[in-house]
């Protein structure tokens, strides 16, 4: 695949969950616009969902890094004990509002697909027209740590828990789909697994994990930065590392593997 070819055709863009590991999304957004690649169809799910959406309305990768820099991911008044999660989601809505003053699909500059998983219904949803806020919220809302979003009366958390690599609102739509999974799986040693936390995040990570699995091959092109596995999926510490993982990751291969 040349360059120029690329630049020609309609690309759609797959963005993963993946928490503070990201916003290697960003960082691969940035490298791909620096090559005149501009994605025209974003579809993704938690954290993905939530850049993709940024990058849909307009906003560049240094904004980007600065919402998720100003938005807490644990504000103590926000703690809840009347609601299934530690923390009330809704209650983010106005840190939102402020990057997406019109709160509805229809004046995002591209095409996006938001994912979020109908608790009801065992069933993931995809949202792509009328109100936008509260689907990204229930698309990062990731149990139990954040409570389930009501949108039309039906109960709605992290998309991840059923597609963490939503491909398939892209179909029939691109010429090429790129990819960027963030959600890293290797081996661990038995050691590790020492407390009913750690064992939770575990089989949280193999959950996710076993429902891209095969769809990671039908991307024209994946990146799958491998140096996000030393940061942790809420520690908002790892933001600006996470990010430039992935432009680094990015620009090394459309450089390399990319006839220019």
């Amino acid at each position: 695949m040349k360059l120029q070819d690329l630049r020609l055709k309609t690309v759609g863009l797959v963005l993963s969950g993946g928490g503070v590991k990201g916003m290697a999304h960003i960082g691969i957004i940035k490298a791909l616009n620096e090559r005149d690649i501009y994605p025209d169809t974003i579809s993704g799910v938690s954290a993905g969902a939530i850049v993709g959406a940024l990058y849909a309305n307009g906003t560049s990768p240094l904004n980007m890094l600065a919402f998720f820099k100003e938005t807490p991911l644990f504000k103590y008044n926000f703690f809840t004990i009347n609601k299934p999660g530690l923390f009330d989601t809704e209650k983010y809505y106005l840190f939102f509002s402020k990057y997406f003053e019109k709160d509805t699909f229809d004046v995002l500059e591209k095409e996006l697909f938001v994912t979020a998983t109908d608790l009801q219904a065992g069933v993931p949803k995809v949202f792509g027209s009328g109100e936008l806020i509260l689907p990204l919220l229930a698309s990062a809302a990731l149990p139990p740590v954040f409570n389930p979003v009501t949108i039309d009366g039906r109960l709605y958390a992290d998309g991840g828990i059923m597609n963490n690599f939503p491909l398939e609102p892209l179909a029939d739509k691109t010429d090429y789909i790129i990819g960027c999974y963030t959600s890293g799986m290797k081996e661990i040693g038995k050691t590790v697994l020492k407390n009913p936390l750690q064992l939770a995040n575990r089989t949280n990570k193999l959950m996710l994990h076993a429902n891209s699995r095969e769809k990671l091959f039908a991307a024209d092109i994946l990146f799958r930065p491998t140096d996000l596995e030393h940061i942790k999926v809420l520690d908002k510490k790892g933001i600006d590392k996470a990010f430039l993982i992935g432009y680094d990751n990015a620009s090394r291969y459309l450089d390399n593997f990319l006839d220019i």
